[in-house]
């Protein structure tokens, strides 16, 4: 698996979009407000945009730091001489930890929240909304992940195991579907639910700065950052920012530019 990596992540990352597609086109949560194929093809280009300019810009990516660290044996992990499998369990949580912590720091942080917030700007949320991050922040994240991953000590498995967990979890708990009630109390005592991150989405400033978690949501609770419900419920809650509310701003350009704009 390890010698085909970006193919593997593809083919997960086509599986699950297609997955959360028809979910939630047969079983929709809310009823959207945009038109969707205008959405569809901004939000996805924007994948591919970065895609593109992450090759381009990044000279490592994190299962590159995760070999050299296997070589050299370098991280905590590495030094604890750890079995392989309670490492790559101990890896996976605390990257998922980072992960959370970073997602703190960029609605934290008033020049990081810039580039974060078009990622909020999306006026409906759905499976392709897990998708939608700016350049500047997917190539930030990256190198936060490289750090992460060499002092950690993340053996290349882990690694690639835990980006394809992050996608598919961020395609799911952004999906427009509905689950019913009792499965999604149960589930999101483990794992980040659509219900639990739809209330990150709301227009309401409290909410927007809740729910941090993408596949765990132990963070959540454990930090104290944790609504169970939007104040206006599901049906009733506004999606979005009340900033760049115009449907101009669902377009690729427009969203590129949203860091550097305040109207």
């Amino acid at each position: 698996m390890l010698q085909h990596t970006e193919a593997v992540r593809l083919l997960f990352f086509t599986l699950v979009l297609v997955a959360c597609a028809l979910w939630e086109s047969n079983q929709p949560r809310k009823i959207l407000t945009q038109r969707k194929w205008l959405r569809w093809v901004n939000n996805l280009g924007l994948v591919g945009l970065n895609s593109v300019l992450l090759t381009l810009a990044m000279p490592i990516l994190a299962v590159s730091a995760a070999h050299w660290t296997e070589v050299t044996q370098f991280g905590v992990l590495y030094w604890l001489n750890l079995s392989p499998a309670l490492a790559f369990v101990l890896s996976v949580i605390l990257l998922d930890g980072v992960i959370y912590a970073q997602h703190v720091l960029f609605h934290r942080l008033p020049t990081l929240w810039r580039l974060h917030r078009m990622h909020h700007a999306d006026q409906d949320i759905d499976v392709t909304t897990g998708t939608r991050f700016h350049p500047v922040e997917i190539i930030i994240s990256m190198w936060i992940k490289v750090g992460a991953v060499t002092l950690i000590g993340v053996s290349p498995l882990a690694v690639v195991v835990f980006e394809i967990l992050l996608n598919a979890s961020a395609m799911f708990n952004h999906s427009n579907a509905r689950l019913p009630l009792k499965v999604d109390q149960w589930l999101r005592l483990v794992v980040v639910t659509p219900d639990m991150h739809r209330v990150h989405h709301s227009v309401i400033e409290r909410e927007t700065h809740s729910n941090f978690g993408f596949f765990l949501s132990i963070w959540d609770r454990m930090f104290h950052t944790y609504i169970a419900q939007p104040e206006q419920g599901h049906d009733g809650m506004k999606i979005g920012l009340p900033l760049f509310q115009q449907p101009r701003e669902q377009w690729l350009d427009k969203m590129l530019t949203q860091p550097f704009r305040d109207h």
